[in-house]
């Protein structure tokens, strides 16, 4: 999306709902998730938080922040954790209280974000993080591309049977128009291969000697899908 439109949509989201933007909390640098700060800030006089690592790519920054930090919105606290590897210095934020969390693009329904810039250890280990959380967690991921992940991992994780079910389910909400997103953390534990790199079925299936070879193995798999 143009960065520009992108400002429009937010703005008029924001105002449809008689919402106040005072806050703005980047994930990664990429122009489609930070490209709008400016202006959103020039309009509505908010503040920007964003990744220390990736502070240079990006403008408007007000706060810069790294793992383990803390940031509010109201009564609201959200974590931030590492999640490096779609870009160096990505991160998310985890809302206990909500039993939510934003993973920008570091993590899919049923996909994870290509690896850009980082390395396989790198990006296995913030997928771990995001493991880590409670699997009632519900991940908001910044793009549906549900319906083709959906046919890569079935392509890599064929004999899953809680993954054709959730398919399935998949299929029917887009064929009434229904989003995919967010999605529940123990859905995603059963079923995205990504996250099932430490399974040894997985590393069998896909030739890999541990949780990292065999994580690049499927995201290099992906990318050719």
């Amino acid at each position: 999306m143009h960065r520009y439109a992108g400002r429009r949509c937010y703005l008029r989201a924001a105002a449809d709902k008689g919402w106040q933007i005072t806050q703005i909390w980047n994930t990664h640098w990429h122009p489609d998730h930070a490209g709008g700060n400016e202006a959103i800030k020039a309009a509505t006089g908010c503040t920007v938080v964003a990744p220390e690592v990736e502070a240079p790519k990006i403008a408007g920054i007000d706060r810069t922040v790294g793992q383990g930090d803390v940031v509010c919105l109201g009564s609201w606290e959200a974590h931030v954790i590492d999640v490096g590897g779609h870009t160096m210095g990505h991160i998310a934020y985890h809302l206990p209280a909500a039993g939510v969390a934003f993973v920008g693009d570091s993590l899919f329904a049923l996909g994870c974000g290509r690896m850009f810039e980082g390395t396989a250890p790198q990006f296995w280990a913030s997928l771990s993080r995001l493991k880590a959380l409670p699997p009632e967690t519900m991940i908001y991921c910044a793009h549906e591309y549900t319906t083709a992940n959906a046919r890569f991992a079935l392509h890599a994780d064929p004999d899953n049977a809680a993954l054709r079910a959730y398919a399935d389910d998949i299929a029917r909400l887009r064929a009434d128009d229904r989003p995919t997103v967010p999605s529940k953390l123990g859905r995603e534990l059963e079923t995205n291969p990504f996250l099932r790199a430490d399974d040894p079925d997985m590393q069998a299936r896909w030739g890999g000697g541990d949780a990292v070879e065999t994580f690049a193995a499927l995201r290099s798999a992906k990318d050719n899908f």
